[in-house]
């Protein structure tokens, strides 16, 4: 069993910067392919970033492509988000998750099998 804790949210102006900790406890991520996940009032939840459990392979949504970064410590058991130049349409609740059974994650949310309770993030225009 994975506990997920997100971290860092918060209000910040369009332009500026966050950068989201997701820490896990009970069982160590270095196999696990983690993704970060985000949902808007009225919206579905949405895919943001995924990065593999060797870190080698990343994914990124179009519309933080080149303003997020997905990022691992192995050694702290933690996985980021850094966001930059970010941007109202960002403001959401964001959510790490694990997914234990694909090295190369996905992009689906059905396929994590470990969810963290959720980071607010809202960017003021």
């Amino acid at each position: 069993q994975v506990q997920l804790v997100e971290s860092g949210g918060g209000l910040v102006q369009a332009g500026g910067s966050l950068r989201l900790s997701c820490a896990a406890s009970g069982r160590t991520l270095i196999t696990y392919a983690m993704g970060w996940f985000r949902q808007a009032p009225g919206k579905e939840r949405e895919i943001v970033a995924m990065g593999s459990a060797s870190g080698a392979y990343t994914f990124y949504a179009d519309s933080v492509k080149g303003r997020f970064t997905i990022s691992r410590d192995n050694a702290k058991n933690t996985v980021y988000l850094q966001m930059n130049s970010l941007k109202p349409e960002d403001t959401a609740v964001y959510y790490c998750a694990a997914d234990p059974d694909r090295r190369y994650g996905s992009r689906d949310a059905r396929d994590y099998d470990y969810w963290g309770q959720g980071t607010q993030v809202t960017v003021s225009s």
